[in-house]
């Protein structure tokens, strides 16, 4: 009943964005003499900021249209190399022959699109093969489908390092890092031919015991029931899932903002003190951030609670007792997968030591084939985006990568022994 009002709602507003964003424009026409005074931009801004409140956000685009390699430009296309009902895999071609290490990039499935790692793919295009994959919203999978479960996420993270084939690096940003680690443990299980080469866990809660944080704490003071009450509600007929249940994007965005309401409320005066003072650099900043924090997407109920329950209340990876449509999940089986797991010291979302954990688990990996890296003074969105992760985090990330991709090995050595013998480069 909830979405449904939701939806009403938003219905009900349509003509007051409309008419918010016909003032907007004759505000802000450069034609309008109104327009170059102060009264002007206020009004303009005001009415902005009454249509950005009000508004569905759509989702984002990644716009990477080129990189830089050896520095020069080279062209890249987005293309869609494998579907699912509920997941497309995207790949980021790059025009060039040249060969780098492939890696899969799991993006969270828990609110945000996978655009929120647009920066983590930009950063790695110029020395790696990237593939992400690109979780679509629930409210658009026909009910057809079936249901949609941390189990069937598993099985999807398998599915798609099987399309890849072997030696391909797999990369998990936040809550995927349990699913991925489950899978990897699983084909290790089967001996798998084509288990990945490396592994890294970048703010991961591997064991939300260590450290707990608010987040946590929210996930343990209420019973599941609670959730399945209070936060699962069925998609209107006006959309493609209709009768689908799910927790809603709308509601994931509440919890969001709560977590720092002062922090939005006082970008949102920015926003318009920016405008009114004709700053139009920093307002644009802001809306770029907001295009892409209030774009969110609707979850699978059965996902979230079985991510809920297994996960942040009942602990059963850190305490040995996962399981995966019953098959137990080990990771101490894993010998051929390379860890590294990645923390933020500032991380308020997944605690110092959450990610780290997974080396606990990993028991059988040499340390030759381990690695760890608590990023100073880096909050949770930091580990993956923005200055400290292009300047602090990716060269290790890169460096890992390399150092455990087999085909980057035998070119090195190749190489090596070229010029040992003075045969030059080879070719």
């Amino acid at each position: 009943m909830l979405y449904h009002l939701h939806e009403f709602q938003h219905a009900v507003l349509g003509p007051t964005r409309m008419w918010a964003e016909a003032l907007r424009t004759t505000f802000s026409n450069p034609w309008m003499p109104v327009s170059h005074t102060t009264l002007g931009r206020a009004v303009a801004a005001g009415a902005e900021l009454l249509e950005r409140t009000t508004r569905r956000y759509a989702k984002p685009q990644f716009n990477l249209f080129s990189t830089t390699i050896d520095g020069a430009e080279v062209p890249v296309r987005e293309m869609v190399v494998y579907q699912k009902p509920f997941c497309d895999l995207l790949h980021f071609q790059r025009q060039t022959d040249r060969r780098d290490p492939r890696v899969l990039v799991v993006a969270p499935m828990s609110g945000h699109y996978a655009t929120l790692l647009r920066g983590t793919v930009e950063t790695m295009l110029p020395d790696h093969d990237v593939y992400i994959t690109d979780w679509i919203d629930a409210r658009d999978v026909p009910m057809s489908e079936g249901p949609f479960t941390l189990d069937d996420y598993i099985e999807y993270v398998i599915e798609l390092l099987h399309f890849l084939g072997a030696d391909t690096h797999v990369l998990a940003v936040c809550q995927p890092s349990i699913p991925v680690m489950a899978a990897v443990s699983l084909m290790a299980a089967n001996h798998d031919p084509r288990q990945p080469s490396s592994m890294t866990l970048m703010g991961g809660p591997m064991d939300t015991r260590i450290n707990p944080t608010k987040v946590n704490q929210v996930a343990t003071e209420r019973p599941l029931s609670w959730f399945e009450t209070h936060v699962i509600n069925t998609v209107p007929f006006v959309h493609e899932g209709r009768g689908r249940r799910v927790y809603p994007g709308f509601l994931q965005l509440q919890g969001f903002m709560s977590l720092n309401p002062e922090r939005h409320v006082g970008e949102h005066l920015k926003l318009f003190e920016n405008m009114v003072r004709g700053d139009g650099d920093s307002a644009e900043k802001h809306r770029d951030f907001y295009d892409e924090y209030l774009a969110v997407m609707d979850l699978p109920a059965d996902y979230y609670l079985q991510t809920l329950k297994t996960v942040f209340i009942e602990h059963h990876l850190p305490e040995g007792r996962m399981k995966s449509r019953g098959r137990a999940v080990d990771p101490s089986l894993i010998r051929h997968t390379a860890l590294m797991t990645i923390e933020g010291e500032k991380d308020d979302i997944t605690g110092v030591g959450q990610t780290e954990a997974a080396h606990k688990m990993c028991s059988n990996l040499p340390e030759t084939m381990r690695r760890h890296l608590l990023a100073p003074k880096v909050g949770h969105y930091g580990v993956f985006n923005g200055r400290r992760w292009r300047e602090e985090i990716y060269p290790h990330v890169r460096e890992f990568i390399r150092t455990h991709d087999k085909l980057t090995v035998l070119a090195d050595e190749a190489h090596e022994l070229h010029e040992r013998h003075g045969m030059g480069k080879p070719v």
